[in-house]
């Protein structure tokens, strides 16, 4: 019992997987990659054929056929496959077309292509000039067709119409546009560092579909397919200057220069009950036509190469992904465009110049001076707009993406540049605040030194030149001269009255020390001289200002400013530990120095002793 609740729940999940997968089973039928849409102007994807290629891991070629409608396009793959009509494309012989959009056939033929095991798809289309449908979207089913297509089959009935000619005209322009593109990547070598343009290690390369001209005719007249064909694409006489004959003709001009990457084919009727054809078998069909439809098959083998997008080969998910961006492109607008297309391509190209751009940029050490950067986005922009220039796709219409291209350098180099300035602003307040605070600790020295004062002034100035660069530096250029013009204003107007009030409290307290702490009595002459100068000439003068212009003033200035601010000597930063120092020694030798000397003195002292005389009797 058990075992049968088993085997019976593995059933309902086996059977719920099946039916819950998205892939189908048996790819031994044809599948849509591309509908048209309900209005029947665009198309879009449908996903159960695009799962089939997903699929495929080698590299991808799609041999495609297009043409007008009821021309035999899907017998014509049917017989390139070996398949009949019960078991490929499906083949209509109604007024309408059977073939709606774009079909795969699921499985892939294996081909080795120069040593390379490649899957080959074939891709039947709707046909062309069908009841019901616009221009546009014949266009569009064309275009794509010439996109994806390794090789293109154009098949035409009888002969070669000028509206035949005047399909081919995005053939043409996609042709003009990528055809032969093929250029080596340079290396950019930029302050020591070595940019790849690019990171793919190939050429890059988008070459369009071989164009296989295949014309369904029994009789040639005497002339070989090769001859019918260039005959057709012979420029006709335009006398009257008939504009549509002149486009005709370019198409023409063109098509005759892409003689290398056409070639052409006749292929007989198969039977004449056309009708009938799908009951037949190899040996009921004309014997011409089965030997020319095996040299057809031959020859597709022989020009067909895997599909290369930039560069590379595309597996099933690639193409896939190929087509999304290729039919999304197509869809834009009223009509397809080769612009369209080449804006697809070169939107990587683009964004890879741009990130070149901004990494060279981006290396640029913040902040410059605005010339500096301005030369550095020079540079970078003409490497990126170099690179752009060597490696984008299209001839024509690659000037909206060079202009694009041009547009993102501009923003990425004025956010650059607000940057710059932040970092500008941001530096130069660094260096101002800096050397403002250098100047109030100026302005209160201890011991007040002009001397002192000036090369800070100088050591300060300096330093915001050299460092302060960038947009910002002449704002702030101008605010540091105001702010240290207005700091030795206000120290010169000080320094005097400041100096000579250190001089005259210097005096007293060297009378004091002097005459109390050291008892050298010439010290104490020496201050008390000081200070009866100063207060007497001042007095004598009625203010301190005379002082300041008399010589002996100039005298004492210079001795005190060699005294405290020299080349050895800083006495504004060491007068505290000198004074600390002098202090200690003068109490060891208060303490320890007389009772090793003794009582004699060297220098005159003061004697606080009093004398003992003898009593007399």
């Amino acid at each position: 019992m058990g075992n049968w609740r088993c085997a019976l729940i593995l059933c309902i999940s086996l059977d719920f997987i099946a039916s819950g997968s998205p892939f189908p089973n048996n790819l031994q039928q044809a599948f849509p990659i591309v509908e048209p849409d309900p209005g029947h102007t665009k198309l879009r994807l449908a996903r159960e054929g695009l799962d089939v290629i997903e699929k495929i891991t080698t590299p991808v070629a799609v041999v495609a056929v297009i043409g007008p409608y009821r021309s035999g396009k899907s017998f014509l793959l049917n017989q390139l496959l070996s398949l009949s009509c019960s078991e490929g494309f499906g083949v209509g012989h109604m007024r309408d077309t059977k073939t709606k959009g774009i079909w795969i056939w699921g499985t892939p033929v294996d081909l080795n292509i120069n040593g390379v095991r490649t899957s080959v798809f074939y891709l039947d289309t709707e046909g062309f000039e069908s009841v019901g449908k616009s221009n546009v979207y014949d266009d569009r089913i064309f275009a794509l067709a010439t996109v994806l297509s390794s090789v293109l089959i154009y098949n035409l009935p009888e002969t070669i119409r000028e509206a035949d000619i005047s399909r081919l005209s995005f053939a043409v322009e996609l042709a003009e546009e990528f055809y032969g593109r093929s250029l080596a990547l340079p290396i950019i070598k930029l302050n020591n560092y070595k940019y790849h343009i690019f990171d793919i290690g190939q050429d890059i390369a988008f070459e369009p579909a071989k164009l296989l001209w295949l014309i369904q005719r029994d009789f040639l007249q005497g002339k070989s397919v090769q001859e019918m064909v260039n005959e057709a694409l012979r420029l006709v006489p335009n006398t009257d200057g008939d504009k549509n004959i002149n486009q005709v003709n370019q198409i023409r001009e063109s098509l005759a220069m892409m003689g290398e990457n056409s070639t052409a084919f006749s292929l007989p009727q198969p039977h004449l009950q056309r009708t009938k054809l799908c009951d037949m078998k190899d040996d009921e069909l004309d014997p011409t036509y089965v030997l020319k439809r095996d040299q057809l098959k031959q020859l597709v083998a022989s020009i067909i190469l895997p599909k290369i997008v930039q560069g590379k080969t595309l597996n099933g998910k690639e193409f896939v992904s190929f087509l999304e961006q290729i039919l999304e492109a197509l869809n834009k607008g009223e009509i397809p465009s080769t612009g369209s297309l080449v804006e697809v391509f070169n939107k990587g190209i683009l964004e890879r110049c741009l990130k070149l751009y901004s990494d060279m940029i981006s290396r640029v050490s913040l902040p410059l001076s605005e010339n500096s950067l301005q030369q550095s986005h020079k540079r970078s922009r003409e490497l990126a707009m170099k690179a752009f220039d060597e490696q984008h796709f299209g001839r024509h219409h690659a000037k909206r993406s060079a202009v694009q291209l041009e547009e993102e350098i501009e923003k990425i180099y004025k956010n650059v540049v607000l940057a710059n300035e932040y970092q500008s602003s941001k530096l130069c307040e660094s260096l101002y605040t800096s050397c403002e605070d250098k100047m109030d600790q100026l302005q209160v020295l201890r011991l007040p030194s002009m001397a002192k004062f000036n090369a800070g002034f100088l050591q300060c100035n300096q330093s915001f030149e050299q460092k302060c660069v960038g947009p910002s530096k002449i704002n702030y250029d101008q605010r540091l001269m105001k702010m240290m013009g207005k700091s030795k204003s206000l120290f010169i107007k000080e320094y005097n009255q400041r100096l000579f009030n250190w001089l005259v409290s210097f005096s007293l307290v060297m009378v004091v020390i002097g005459r109390f702490i050291i008892k050298f009595i010439l010290i104490e002459i020496g201050a008390w001289i000081m200070f009866i100068f100063l207060e007497t000439y001042t007095r004598m003068f009625w203010s301190a200002e005379a002082l300041y212009y008399n010589p002996i003033w100039h005298v004492i200035v210079a001795t005190w400013e060699n005294l405290v601010y020299n080349p050895v000597l800083d006495l504004d930063r060491w007068a505290i530990p000198i004074m600390i120092m002098g202090a200690l020694v003068l109490l060891y030798y208060r303490c320890y120095g007389k009772r090793k000397q003794g009582s004699g003195y060297v220098l005159p002292l003061f004697n606080t002793s009093s004398s003992t005389r003898p009593r007399s009797d």
